[in-house]
């Protein structure tokens, strides 16, 4: 698994990630739910390991491997949802330039 830390835990939920602690993996697995803050992340239950909590205060830290997208809008992105956190101002060309 070609893994990546992932810091924004709120918008992981459905996604298959691996749960890392002092640098050992501790569980892999389906992001649940999230807190909103993207404080604490649940994976769910499989097998005989139960549901559980995992919180970044805790030491915890979440990598996922990169994955396509699937669906209608896998390959669209808006210029605003690619440039939103850009300090440099986004400035639409017009047809006429």
């Amino acid at each position: 698994m070609n893994t990546h830390k992932h810091s924004e835990w709120e918008v992981l939920v459905g996604a298959f990630v691996e749960v890392r602690h002092q640098g050992l993996v501790v569980r892999r697995g389906i992001v649940e739910e999230a807190m909103p803050n993207g404080s604490a992340i649940w994976i769910t239950a499989e097998g005989t390991l139960p549901r559980k909590i995992y919180e970044k205060t805790e030491g915890f830290l979440i990598y996922v491997e990169p994955q396509m997208l699937e669906g209608t809008f896998a390959y669209r992105m808006t210029t605003s949802n690619l440039f939103s956190s850009s300090p440099i101002p986004v400035v639409p060309v017009s047809a006429s330039n």
